[in-house]
């Protein structure tokens, strides 16, 4: 019990690592696009690159995951991106930045999948919408320490080295500290020898690589097939989509008049919500999952992502463009996060570890990082293109006076928050719609999974009975005159 409290800390732990080191470049895109003289499109593109590097390295991280001790994994994990984040802050060039931003990606691929199919080993389904919660919470701490961390010393400096380069330096440093530890004290329950320098089960140890990648495209295929699955993942490309072009909120708030500091503690509000949003959903979910076992959980990500739209439109449209409102784009960030957070821990993670066998838990989360990755990493570029060919956003004219500055900034800025709530509205209504279908194909696809878990267990049983009554048969032989 000490021993998996400690997996359990560490595993969180990493996992805060993780989501700082994804949200510490989206805040201080101004700073580096002034850096590189980068326009949004050009920032976009970063994130794009590292999220599509991430996308295709999921395969990667699934078979890392289910042939290898998955602590070791996401240490591993930990040491690529934290080397991946120290070469972004000694780069020079969008170029050299670009690359790094892409190994950073292969780290933080694989890491994401153990962690999850950890915390689904390790619960039930009455519990396991809370689990994913707490995981979103602390998920989210990373976030913050990210996002304010490097929004509030990005306009710093310390012997001459800019903070943002400053605030890559520590969460590489923090990283590796963080991967050692998990290395030398965290413990995978399938692998409970943690001393012993075999890496591999004894199973796949005898199997060549080739057959191993074959049982692995075996059991992605049969996880695709899924109908469940396929719904999740639909919903999920056009869900995760307003997550990702969220990542210029905070430049937002910038070109609106927002100081550094303001703009920080706001958005730090908007991760807490959802980090509370996001426990609120998975209590909910595990409720409602107990008394409306076939609809409950899709109900709760119904209701958390149609309310996207008018809590979107109220904060990027409706309210006024104005500094002195901080207060009432703080609540309004607030509420929207308290409630658009909600899918994830309530629905999409418990129903993935219902409709497949506990074997298949790393691959079926591999693959729906993945494949909802891949669609979202256009999020950030698409938005840069709206803002600047749809809705008007131009650069600052080198020399301008600072009233003409300002000026172009809050020009900017409604351009900017009509491509992002483009970008949120549109996709959160698909979204919503999408998840109606899983109604008639969640109940089917959880009784399956249940059957074959049954049938798994049987012949378990059955081979162990065989091996007793083969034991008993050489025990009387040996005793029998010859």
């Amino acid at each position: 019990m000490r021993s998996e409290r400690m997996t359990l800390v560490l595993v969180n732990l990493a996992g805060i690592m993780e989501k700082a080191d994804e949200t510490l470049l989206p805040g201080v895109y101004k700073e580096v696009g002034a850096a590189l003289r980068a326009d949004p499109t050009s920032l976009g593109s970063l994130t794009l690159f590292r999220s599509l590097v991430q996308s295709f390295c999921y395969p990667l991280a699934a078979y890392l995951a289910t042939r290898h001790n998955r602590a070791h994994v996401i240490a591993l994990g930990a040491f690529l991106w934290a080397a991946a984040t120290f070469l972004v802050a000694i780069s020079s060039t969008f170029l050299q930045v670009a690359i790094s931003r892409g190994l950073n990606g292969i780290g933080l691929a694989i890491v994401g999948p153990a962690i999850q199919s950890l915390v689904a080993d390790s619960t039930d389904d009455c519990n396991r919408g809370m689990a994913f919660g707490w995981l979103a919470l602390t998920g989210n701490i990373g976030s913050i320490i990210g996002g304010l961390f490097s929004v509030l010393i990005a306009s710093t400096s310390v012997a001459g080295i800019p903070g943002w380069r400053i605030a890559f330096h520590l969460v590489a440093f923090i990283s590796v500290i963080v991967g050692i530890l998990v290395r030398l004290f965290a413990n995978d329950p399938h692998f409970p020898n943690i001393k012993s320098t075999a890496h591999q089960t004894p199973e796949n140890k005898s199997m060549p690589f080739c057959s191993q990648m074959k049982e692995l495209l075996k059991e992605a295929k049969s996880v695709m097939r899924i109908p469940s699955f396929q719904i999740i993942v639909a919903q999920g490309i056009s869900g995760s989509f307003p997550w990702s072009a969220l990542s210029f909120a905070t430049l937002w708030l910038e070109l609106i008049g927002f100081s550094h500091v303001t703009t920080g503690l706001i958005w730090t509000l908007f991760i807490l919500a959802t980090s509370f949003g996001a426990l609120f959903g998975g209590k909910m979910g595990d409720i409602l999952s107990q008394r409306l076992p076939n609809s409950g959980r899709i109900m709760m990500s119904q209701i958390s992502s149609g309310s996207a739209v008018p809590l979107a439109a109220i904060l990027l449209l409706g309210l006024p463009h104005d500094p002195s409102s901080a207060f009432i784009h703080g609540l309004a960030f607030f509420i929207m996060g308290l409630s658009i957070s909600w899918n994830g821990s309530a629905t999409n993670n418990p129903i993935f570890a219902e409709i497949v066998p506990e074997k298949s838990r790393t691959a079926i989360y591999a693959l729906d990082r993945s494949f909802e990755s891949v669609l979202a990493s256009f999020a950030p570029p698409i938005v840069g293109l709206l803002a600047q060919h749809v809705y008007g956003y131009k650069p600052t004219p080198k020399g301008s006076s600072d009233s003409v500055e300002i000026e172009t900034d809050r020009e900017n800025g409604a351009s900017l928050a009509k491509a992002l709530y483009t970008a949120i509205g549109i996709p959160m209504i698909i979204c919503c719609s999408i998840y109606s279908f899983l109604y008639s194909t969640y109940p089917r696809d959880r009784e399956r999974a249940r059957m074959i878990a049954l049938v798994d267990s049987e012949m378990q049983q059955l081979e162990g009975e065989e091996i007793v009554v083969g034991v008993h048969d050489n025990d009387e032989k040996a005793f029998l005159p010859r």
